[in-house]
């Protein structure tokens, strides 16, 4: 069964998306976050992920923004709750490691809370040590 599911996914590299298609697509994700300006973001992007399915549901995103130089790094990897754990948010991953690597980006960072370290060293990530200052007090 999963197979079928992952099998109606598409996954496009940097297609035009409204606002209001990834807004309402976070919000179910991560509940009550509010409308962000993801054109404004998509300034600071190598590229981005979407994954569609059945060709037209935005169910999955994720964004590889970038230094202007051989460092890239993953942010906000989101699949809708109704398709997860079917292998959208794996895939999705994989797609921008891929695409990164194509566009001749040599490192690829992301930062992740302790529960998502499975899932990122499965799809390639080691963890590595880092340093942090949280600037603001909310997102």
């Amino acid at each position: 069964m999963i197979e079928s599911i992952s099998n109606a996914i598409d996954y496009r590299i940097s297609p035009p998306v409204e606002n209001a298609a990834l807004n309402a697509l976070f919000n179910a994700a991560w509940g009550g976050r509010g409308a962000k300006d993801f054109k404004a973001q998509f300034q600071h992007s190598l590229l981005y992920i979407c994954a569609y399915a059945w060709a037209t549901e935005l169910v999955g995103f994720v964004n590889v923004a970038w230094d202007g130089g051989i460092h890239a790094f993953l942010v906000d990897t989101t699949v809708h709750p109704a398709w997860q754990r079917c292998g959208v948010g794996r895939k999705l991953v994989l797609h921008a490691v891929a695409a990164a690597r194509r566009e001749g980006v040599h490192w690829l960072h992301v930062d992740y809370e302790p529960q998502y370290e499975s899932f990122y060293r499965e799809c390639g990530f080691t963890p590595t040590l880092a340093g942090l200052i949280r600037l603001a007090e909310s997102d």
